[in-house]
Parts: structure tokens; C-alpha cells; sequence
């Protein structure tokens, strides 16, 4: 795990200028995320957005600078934030091929778009390709990254204190890390409300108002998480610390072990890294 710290992001952030290309939900978490902790000033951020009304809301909501031009954007940002979605990638690429100065980095958050895509698209050398999922939109998201060695070490520190705006943050070596945590933790997310959704279901069939399951379920899920955290156990354990033998627990497991849960997730895991990697084929 990438076990960078800093006391100071406010200044390895304070001169740089921060370029949104799109301007959907992950974006408008990100400029939030960064302005709530302080990192930047809103005017050192520019957005583009092909709607009017987008861009008024942008503006007035946070203050950023927001321009229906991407290539405007492109020329005054220091980190390029690709923050579109993956079908309209090369139209954009081709707007933007060749106009980026060598100082520039570009960090995309585009599933399944490769470097080699981003660069060769682009031709530009710097870029970072994240996968973040959907807490970030309220800071405790799972951000997995790598960059290229074109990105220097100031730029580094600056792609960390963008991401850790938006929860934790992990720089991995290998690209192929980034198409796994895309079905992990990106795609991760959904198995996590399916399941709770499921239990919901459980509770309400037992007789429980919905409202009073939903509100049990969240709390356990959550205070499962975080007890699992502060503990540093490892999962089977903690498993077993509430598995009394033949007790509820136990009886419980026994029925998922039956219906195949393990190796269901680990298929639904396999299939969306699978399709991770195809998307990245047919876009190359």
C-alpha cells in the first residue's frame, strides 16, 4: 500500500492548476472533495461542459471557472482530469492530440482506457490512469492508480493529494492492477448493495418494516467494517469470533456455503475483470 503522507498538501497543491475535461458526478466530487479539505482555491480549477445550464451551476455553485471549449481547459491546467465518459474518449483525444506541453499531466478516471490508448490518443507521455468508485463522491473512496515515468515526482505528489481528497489512495506498479481493482473496488460497490439489498429483502420477509430493516442492515454493514478495520483481524476470524457451533451463525453459513455464495462473488469478481479487459481490447 502507498503510505505517502504529507501535513503539507495545501502547498503541493497551492500553484497548481487543476483541468476538468466533463463535468458529471465523479468531477463534481472531486471539485467538492477538494475545495471541503482545503487543498485548492476554486479558481484554480477550469471545467468544460458542452451545456450551458452545467456550467452555470458549476460556476455558481463552487466558484471554478467553468468553459464549453475542452481545448481551453487543456491549455491553462497543469493536471488534466479526463472526467468523461468512455464514448465520447476519442472524440476528445483527437481535439486535444498534440496541444499538451511537456510540464503537463493527464489523470483519467475512465474505466477500461488504457495508458497505452490514453497516450498514443493523446500524444502526450504523462498520464495517470485511476480507478476510483462511487464513496468518493463523499470522501471515502478507493482510488487505484499508476502512472507512466514520464510523470515526475512533483506531479506524483500532486496526483496524491487530488486523490486522497476523495479517500484513500493506492499507487500500484502495474497497470494490470488498475483493470483488477476495477472489478474489485470500482464495480465493488454493487455487490455490496446487492447484498445488503438482499438482506433488506431478508429482514422485511421476516416481518420487519422496511425502513426498520434497511436501518438495521446499514448499521451492521457499517459497523462491521469498521470493526473489522480497527481490528486487524483477518476475515475468518472475525467470522468465527460470532460463530458459535450450532448456533444461528453457524447455521446461517452453512446455508450460503451451500447455495455457492464464495464462488458466486468470486465468478461476478472474475466476469467484470474479464470485461475490464475486453472493453480495454476493443478500445486499443
Amino acid at each position: 500500500m502507498n503510505e505517502w503522507k504529507s501535513p503539507e498538501s495545501n502547498d503541493v497543491l497551492a500553484s497548481a492548476k487543476l483541468g476538468f475535461i466533463g463535468a458529471g458526478v465523479m468531477a463534481e466530487a472531486m471539485i467538492a472533495g477538494l475545495i471541503n479539505e482545503k487543498l485548492v482555491e476554486p479558481d484554480q480549477m477550469l471545467v468544460s461542459h458542452p451545456r450551458a445550464n452545467r456550467r452555470e451551476n458549476l460556476a455558481e455553485g463552487y466558484g471554478v471557472r467553468a468553459v464549453e471549449r475542452n481545448q481551453d481547459v487543456a491549455l491553462e491546467s497543469d493536471i488534466l482530469l479526463l472526467t468523461i465518459k468512455p464514448q465520447v474518449l476519442r472524440p476528445v483525444m483527437k481535439q486535444l492530440h498534440g496541444t499538451l506541453a511537456a510540464g503537463q499531466v493527464v489523470l483519467s478516471i475512465i474505466a477500461g482506457a488504457s495508458i497505452s490508448t490514453l497516450s498514443k490518443g493523446l500524444g502526450h507521455a504523462a498520464v495517470v490512469r485511476v480507478m476510483p468508485n462511487t464513496p468518493a463522491q463523499i470522501g471515502r473512496g478507493m482510488m487505484v492508480w499508476t502512472s507512466t515515468p514520464a510523470v515526475d515526482d512533483v506531479s506524483l505528489d500532486r496526483v496524491r493529494a487530488v486523490l486522497g481528497a476523495l479517500g484513500e489512495e493506492l499507487w500500484v506498479e502495474d497497470e494490470k492492477y488498475v483493470d483488477m481493482a476495477t472489478a474489485l473496488s470500482g464495480t465493488g460497490p454493487t455487490y455490496v448493495f446487492l447484498m445488503m439489498e438482499a438482506l433488506i429483502d431478508a429482514g422485511v420477509h421476516m416481518g420487519f418494516p422496511r425502513r426498520i430493516a434497511e436501518q438495521i442492515v446499514l448499521q451492521t454493514v457499517a459497523g462491521s467494517v469498521d470493526f473489522a478495520k480497527t481490528s486487524g483481524k483477518h476475515m475468518a476470524e472475525l467470522r468465527n469470533m460470532v460463530t458459535s457451533p450450532g448456533g444461528t451463525s453457524a447455521e446461517a453459513i452453512y446455508q450460503m456455503e451451500k447455495g455457492g455464495l464464495r464462488t458466486v462473488y468470486s465468478r461476478a469478481v472474475y466476469a467484470a475483470y474479464q470485461r475490464t479487459r475486453s472493453l480495454a481490447q476493443e478500445d486499443s
